[in-house]
């Protein structure tokens, strides 16, 4: 079966360590899968990804880094997430427009309607059937990445933002009940990958 399926959460929620083992997961089920990340995922999009995290581009204007992110996933959607939909295959991708709505939108102050809209154009209303929350306080998170160093622009990007940043996600998951499903992400991984799959054995029958 075909499913669009999309991972958000602020920086040091564990999306990698969650996806490391939701392909465990599905290598044992034996269900047909795309792994795949944003941006990037692609080769045209990872060089956009480059572009965009690369600490040495502090001059970047928030604009510009709102339509690189909606380009990159663009051609994503295209090259990658569609052809793999349409062969039933179920896409597992790390991050995707709720990320966008959340640091461009509200972390960086552009307002969610202007990033929805270009958005919009870029997936031509393709979004996800489920989306999983990793949720963790952004000061927790935060103390996770110090632990491996910051390691790109936005990690980089202080405090005030980060806490701007989940108080958006806040407001998308209030706004998309049915779609987004939270996980508590301060539980072990373990647990939290236990948490998903229930959601998706229970809904989808995987």
């Amino acid at each position: 079966m075909s499913l669009f399926i999309t991972l958000e959460g602020p920086d040091g929620s564990g999306k990698t360590t969650v996806t490391k083992n939701i392909e465990s997961y599905f290598k044992s089920k034996q269900i047909p899968f795309v792994l795949t990340r944003e941006p990037g995922g692609i080769g045209i999009s990872e060089k956009i990804r480059e572009i965009i995290l690369d600490v040495e581009h502090d001059t970047m204007d928030d604009r510009t880094e709102a339509l690189l992110y909606a380009a990159s996933r663009r051609q994503h959607l295209i090259e990658k997430i569609l052809p793999a939909l349409k062969e039933d295959k179920v896409v597992w991708c790390e991050r995707f427009v709720d990320s966008s709505l959340a640091y461009q939108g509200v972390g960086r102050g552009i307002g969610m309607e202007a990033v929805l809209s270009i958005n919009l154009f870029a997936i031509e209303h393709h979004m996800p059937d489920v989306t999983f929350f990793l949720d963790i306080s952004p000061e927790e998170g935060l103390k996770r990445v110090g632990k491996r160093a910051a390691e790109d622009r936005l990690e980089l990007a202080g405090d005030a933002f980060h806490k701007r940043v989940y108080e958006g996600y806040q407001e998308i998951i209030k706004n998309n009940p049915e779609r987004i499903v939270v996980i508590d992400a301060t539980q072990s991984p373990g647990k939290v990958v236990h948490d998903i799959i229930d959601v998706l054995e229970g809904r989808f029958g995987l």
